[in-house]
């Protein structure tokens, strides 16, 4: 693989998974995370449904850059509807819940369940995010709604595999600075960019501009 300097151990589909869907959050996420099943000669396909990024300036930013990425490697690339009224509707009443609260539930069984449901159509037997990947998340809240979501289709798993482990993290903000992905600077929601705006004031500090800050510029 072009630029290949991690060692990496081969990692496998569970219980003899043939063909792999993986949800895609975004390019910083997920490039590890490809890197590590081509290396593993694992066949997969990018599934990008994201409809609770906002605005559609920011949503826009992080699949082209994701596109970008799986087009390098030849890596088929699904683009789902960004359907944002339907989660705004499911968000209702969950405004003011903190980040990896119930709100977050919502967000990925949401994003999971639709991801199965592709899968299921198109002949997936496994699913899996990059979502878990981020230290900003809750890997057992993120592993549960995923399970759950699967657990609606016969034969299909969600495969819990942690790929934060043996270096990938690091791994992860190497990638990103190698190819200069945009650096996204909250969650992804509405809500997560209005208290990420509120906490940055109160810190001294000017609201996220969007589409300035990219991995291995100087500043970094």
């Amino acid at each position: 693989m072009e630029n290949q300097a991690f060692e990496r151990e081969k990692i496998s589909l569970p219980n003899q998974g043939k063909k792999l869907l993986l949800h895609s959050c975004c390019a910083p996420c997920a490039g590890e995370v490809m890197e590590a099943l081509i290396a593993s000669d694992i066949e997969f396909t990018i599934y990008f449904y994201n409809p609770n990024i906002h605005p559609r300036k920011e949503y826009d930013l992080r699949k082209e850059e994701n596109i970008r990425f799986a087009e390098k490697h030849n890596i088929p690339f699904i683009d789902a509807d960004y359907d944002v009224d339907h989660w705004f509707d499911l968000a209702k009443g969950m405004e003011n819940e903190p980040e990896r609260g119930i709100r977050c539930t919502m967000c990925f069984d949401m994003r999971f369940e639709k991801t199965a449901e592709y899968a299921a159509a198109h002949g997936f037997d496994v699913i899996s995010s990059s979502l878990g990947i981020s230290r900003w998340k809750t890997m057992s809240q993120i592993n549960d709604c995923g399970e759950r979501a699967a657990a609606r289709y016969p034969d299909m798993e969600y495969w819990t595999f942690n790929w934060r482990k043996k270096g990938g993290s690091g791994r992860m903000l190497e990638i990103s600075k190698r190819e200069k992905f945009y650096m996204q600077e909250y969650c992804g929601c509405a809500y997560s960019l209005r208290d990420t705006n509120k906490w940055r004031m109160a810190h001294g500090r000017d609201k996220i501009e969007l589409g300035k800050n990219y991995y291995g510029d100087e500043q970094q």
